[in-house]
């Protein structure tokens, strides 16, 4: 029988696990500017949308003012709380308004991120292992353990983990418009440890954690 993340459950105002890897675990990031594409294509799908500039196309002797055909935007649809990116997998805590906001979404996403992968890398076929996996977060206990899991995911010591993933932003290091990091934090005193003894900030909820993180998420670990 299919494990519950393959049926996936789409409900309005959800929270869910959303990951994928590379197909036959092969790395989806190959170098620096591969995970700042992936970066910025969330960042294009999950910021408010800009104004479109007003173009100028001349044909013949005639010119005509023309606006730019607006790329997809999830702004107002999908909520990202928390991410990480590994060399050949990716994870991402997301809240969506609707039963159809993460689908299209993760469409939008992955097939974006692929034509760049492939035209870069001079490749063809699928980049990933398969439809992303989602899961939807049961109650608020469950919430915070997927966000420490992520946060965790690539290990305490692990550069990965400051460049590529939210957890900067939950230490205040880093402001970044399209991560939303009040659902999480507001479970919690302070962002930041405040002293060694500090067990109420959300920096203590994850760095003092020393039970495998894969335990939390059972048969969801990827690695």
């Amino acid at each position: 029988m299919p494990g519950k993340n393959v049926l996936k459950q789409y409900v309005e105002e959800g929270y869910y696990h959303i990951y994928n890897r590379g197909v036959e675990k092969r790395k989806i990031f190959l170098d620096e500017q591969d995970y700042k594409v992936f970066l910025k294509y969330l960042k294009l799908y999950l910021d408010p949308p800009g104004k479109l500039p007003i173009r100028k196309v001349s044909i013949g002797n005639n010119t005509f003012q023309t606006v730019p055909r607006p790329l997809k935007n999830y702004y107002d649809k999908v909520k990202l709380l928390s991410y990480c990116l590994m060399p050949n997998h990716f994870h991402l805590l997301i809240k969506q308004t609707d039963k159809k906001s993460i689908e299209l979404f993760m469409r939008s996403l992955a097939t974006k991120y692929s034509v760049y992968f492939n035209k870069k890398y001079n490749r063809v076929g699928s980049l990933f292992q398969g439809p992303y996996k989602a899961v939807l977060a049961s109650d608020d206990i469950y919430l915070l353990h997927l966000s420490r899991y992520i946060h965790l995911n690539p290990g305490k010591d692990s550069p990965y983990r400051m460049a590529y993933s939210s957890y900067p932003e939950y230490l205040q290091k880093r402001n970044t418009s399209w991560i939303y990091t009040k659902d999480i934090l507001s479970h919690f005193k302070t962002a930041k440890k405040t002293s060694l003894k500090d067990m109420l900030s959300y920096q203590s909820f994850v760095d003092d954690y020393f039970q495998d993180p894969k335990e939390m998420v059972g048969e969801l670990a990827i690695d």
